[in-house]
């Protein structure tokens, strides 16, 4: 007598099942499956083709920003430049050195995204290809400004109502008030914290070690 086997329904199949509006129009063998299963790509859409899009995305920025920060932590920043931050916080923002120590400040703080939400606008605003400016500004909105997203950073609505406005033609400058918007948070809220913690003293009393024994 035969024994049949019954086939246990994939992590995909359970959620078409749980997601039956989702499944959208019937689709040729030989054409390609849409991109999301709604008329928008922010990200709003909890469907399975939407999950797959933007873990594929998380992927890509997350190995990007880890590069950025593999490069930075190579510099060793001189006492003259550690100390310099203190007068200027434009100075630290623009020194590698400088934003990769306040990121690891701002790690500890669970702030993190604000300063990798301003790198990816700066970014964005040195794109020249269309395409490449039209994916770059997805991926920020889906990591930084859409409320599904776990690293969402704090933008007012005036702000958001701006950036929802430029959804439909994304161009190379449309986070630039988002942008400031959060430097200025950083400037105004984390970076005093940083100069006044045992992490930046600790920076400069190593550093005043090591030019000492030169």
């Amino acid at each position: 007598m035969m024994s049949m086997q019954v086939r246990s329904p994939t992590g995909v199949e359970m959620r078409k099942r749980q997601h039956p509006h989702s499944e959208g129009p019937p689709q040729a063998p030989d054409q390609q499956r849409p991109r999301t299963c709604c008329l928008c790509w922010c990200g709003c859409c909890r469907c399975p083709w939407n999950e797959d899009l933007m873990e594929g995305r998380e992927r890509q920025t997350c190995t990007k920003m880890e590069s950025i920060e593999a490069a930075e932590e190579q510099l060793e920043p001189t006492l003259e430049e550690i100390l310099s931050w203190s007068r200027s916080f434009e100075r630290m923002m623009y020194s590698p050195s400088g934003r990769n120590l306040f990121r690891q400040f701002l790690r500890s703080e669970y702030s993190e995204e604000n300063l990798l939400f301003w790198l990816a606008c700066e970014d964005l605003k040195h794109e020249k290809n269309t395409k490449a400016v039209d994916e770059k500004a997805r991926i920020i909105y889906e990591d930084y400004v859409s409320i599904l997203s776990p690293k969402e950073v704090s933008l007012d609505s005036r702000v958001r109502e701006g950036i929802n406005r430029n959804l439909l033609e994304p161009n190379c400058d449309m986070y630039n008030e988002a942008q400031l918007q959060i430097y200025t948070l950083m400037h105004r809220d984390s970076f005093p914290r940083f100069l006044n913690s045992a992490f930046y003293k600790s920076l400069v009393e190593s550093a005043r070690g090591s030019s000492a024994e030169i």
